[in-house]
């Protein structure tokens, strides 16, 4: 299993939201290069990026943070936020993100995430952020009446890469995961699943693993985690052992 560090951009700086509310911002670092090359030396493989404000405007407003990471490590970046044409995939992937991450668009466009995959194979991953069950997009600020389960659905034999599932009540909150929501996904779909929200410990990262390891959810491809990598409680090296 991979374990992605995340970096989540507000105004160019490092941040952790709860629950997705960008009131609640703690920074943990001003600078997006430094923490991927931290991340780097620690002996991670992937991160995962995203733009904030650009999931809430629409539009991709943190470029030069990202731009920053690409060229400060050659880690794989997975990029999401604020996404949503053909032309800005296609920007992003020619300077080398590894994958992109498209969710609102997923919601209300299904048709581009196909064709992205066809142009793009294996490079494209879509983002379902939960709130109850059901799909929230605008980063997170509104929610639909679509089931994650549905959303994941229509995209069977589409060549997505990965659906990263997101439970937003989770997310920050230092609660531990819902490890059995991505559970009930991953078993109800074929594509790859990469778990997010709530990683406190390594007894969750050791929850999930147990969960693939049993069969349960084979097609678990890895797990996400931000603010508990950022203070301190779980340590890089024995998460990345242990997965």
């Amino acid at each position: 299993m991979i374990l992605f560090p995340a970096i989540d951009l507000k105004d160019g700086h490092c941040v952790r939201l709860v629950r997705g509310d960008m009131e609640q911002a703690t920074v943990f670092n001003t600078d997006p290069a430094d923490q991927a090359r931290t991340f780097a030396q620690q002996g991670f493989s992937w991160i995962h990026v995203v733009d904030l404000n650009g999931a809430f405007s629409g539009l991709p407003e943190n470029g030069d943070a990202v731009e920053q990471i690409l060229n400060a490590t050659p880690l794989r970046i997975q990029l999401g936020g604020g996404i949503r044409t053909l032309a800005q995939i296609e920007a992003w992937l020619e300077k080398g993100v590894a994958r992109v991450v498209l969710g609102t668009v997923a919601l209300r466009e299904p048709e581009l995430v196909r064709e992205a995959c066809k142009k793009w194979p294996g490079r494209i991953a879509v983002g379902i952020d939960a709130r109850a069950g059901r799909v929230a997009v605008e980063g997170w600020a509104m929610s639909s009446d679509v089931t994650v389960l549905a959303l994941a659905r229509q995209f069977e034999d589409s060549g997505v890469a990965a659906i990263i599932h997101t439970d937003i009540d989770r997310d920050g909150a230092m609660q531990g995961m819902n490890v059995e929501a991505t559970v009930e996904l991953a078993r109800a779909v074929s594509t790859p699943v990469i778990a997010s929200g709530g990683v406190t410990s390594l007894d969750d990262l050791r929850r999930l693993k147990w969960a693939k390891v049993q069969g349960r959810a084979s097609n678990i491809e890895g797990v996400i985690t931000g603010r508990a990598l950022y203070d301190g409680r779980i340590d890089p090296a024995k998460a990345l052992a242990l997965l």
